[in-house]
């Protein structure tokens, strides 16, 4: 505004703003602005736009023709958390009125945070979980979210290696609670490596019902209107506060003519090691959220996370963790008795994948106990993204036949320090009582790799 302002396209006032008690600082066209914008308008009434139909087919119009062809009903807050979820946008103000048609085709606005179709929040965050495959055994880790979800705690980390089945298990288990429990509101957020706190912020508000037309504690001020400026977290955490502790308007907002409690939200963040400038800071406010109001958070993570300390966990019973694991034994044996053919032995197929469920399932699509695809995916997910010193240890560990001692260990690939926190985070390093193990799903994948390296990694271990 300022740039318009020296090149005189729009002058400057303070005005009197209905329902506000301050006058607010407003801007206008001159008429330099005003042929400035006509001139700007001409030109891009001939720019060239694609269009996609219902048929899927790609149409160039120029842009003036567009609105006569498109028929759509979204609303201009849809239209830009879209647009941040691609990447295209990563700052604006956001406060605007609805897009709509004139005459009789106006429809009534959309109940807040529900999907429908052509709505752009669908983009960013579900109202359901996903559809799952067949989920095999975990009725121990079942128990245990049932078990949390009853006792009304506020939060729960579900962590793991790569594919080892955390979505999966999640979802297959809150499809279950959902059909049983029509007052909870799911926000499934699918955290993606690009996604901001920001983006993470204004989808959460979305589900919560802010919008343009609902916003009784200045929620959307909160969010940052410059490029590069962050989120003022404390800010938002404490207007979203008083909105969520205020019964009567979330009552009214959602269901006016219902008596009963007004609805209470599950918020699960996949993939939440995703989100990391300020992602701790965030994750603290939102925990601090739901211990005071009718928000739960459930996060699966690859990682533990670092945004609460154990004295949360054992003492506090603020956030409980639920580490998954490969499949046992039992699990493996009766998914092998399902298949058809001559495959190999549970202990042998439980050796070589550490029960892992990937692992398996191509196992029953192929037939190999260890497939390629299973290879490539350990080397693409897990291991490429190791630093080499880190790597190498973990190859190292592989050449050995049981838990090795931290300092033989160390000693042998030549580490010096701790063990790599990044490894034991990640549940690829184990730190047991006879010593450092890794996760058996790696093992078959790292032994493979022969030759003088491998000679020289188990004589190392042997010196």
């Amino acid at each position: 505004m300022r740039t318009l302002s020296r090149d005189a396209r729009v002058s400057e006032h303070l005005r009197s703003v209905d329902g506000e008690e301050r006058r607010r600082k407003t801007w206008q066209l001159t008429d330099t602005g005003t042929r400035a914008a006509e001139e700007r308008a001409d030109a891009l009434r001939t720019t060239k736009v694609l269009l996609r139909g219902e048929d899927g087919q790609l149409l160039e119009v120029p842009a003036h023709e567009a609105r006569e062809r498109l028929d759509a009903d979204i609303g201009l807050l849809r239209i830009l958390m879209h647009a941040q979820h691609e990447g295209v946008l990563t700052y604006g103000d956001i406060r605007f009125g609805l897009i709509r048609r004139t005459g009789s085709a106006a429809a009534e606005a959309l109940p807040p945070g529900r999907l429908t179709m052509m709505a752009g929040a669908h983009a960013t965050y579900h109202t359901s979980p996903p559809t799952t495959r067949k989920v095999r055994g975990r009725e121990s880790e079942r128990s245990e979210l049932n078990e949390w979800f009853a006792e009304r705690r506020p939060a729960m980390l579900v962590h793991g290696i790569a594919g080892i089945g955390k979505s999966t298990l999640v979802a297959n288990w809150l499809e279950a609670v959902q059909a049983n429990d029509e007052h909870l509101s799911v926000c499934w957020y699918p955290c993606q490596p690009w996604d901001t706190v920001t983006g993470l912020a204004v989808s959460l508000l979305h589900r919560f019902g802010i919008d343009d037309q609902h916003d009784p504690y200045d929620l959307m001020s909160t969010l940052p209107l410059q490029p590069g400026a962050q989120l003022n977290i404390d800010l938002w955490r404490r207007r979203l506060l008083a909105y969520l502790t205020d019964a009567r308007t979330i009552r009214d907002r959602f269901d006016p003519s219902r008596r009963g409690p007004p609805p209470y939200w599950l918020v699960v963040i996949d993939d939440a090691h995703h989100l990391k400038e300020q992602g701790g800071a965030f994750y603290g406010a939102l925990l601090s959220l739901a211990e005071k109001t009718p928000v739960r958070l459930l996060f699966i993570s690859r990682r533990t996370m670092d945004f609460y300390d154990q004295r949360d966990v054992h003492t506090r019973d603020l956030i409980r963790e639920l580490p998954l694991e490969g499949l046992p034994l039992d699990v493996v044996k009766g998914w092998l008795q399902d298949l058809s053919g001559d495959v190999a032995s549970p202990q042998d197929v439980l050796e070589r994948t550490g029960g892992h469920p990937l692992a398996l399932e191509l196992l029953e699509l192929y037939g190999d106990v260890v497939h390629g695809d299973w290879l490539r995916f350990l080397d693409q997910e897990i291991l490429a993204a190791l630093p080499e010193g880190e790597r190498d240890m973990l190859a190292t560990l592989a050449a050995a036949q049981s838990p090795v001692p931290w300092a033989r260990l160390a000693e042998a690939v030549g580490w010096e320090g701790a063990p790599p926190q990044h490894l034991i985070e990640h549940g690829l390093l184990l730190d047991l009582k006879e010593g450092m193990w890794l996760h058996e799903a790696l093992r078959e994948r790292l032994l493979r790799e022969v030759g003088d390296a491998q000679e020289a990694r188990r004589a190392s271990l042997e010196g």
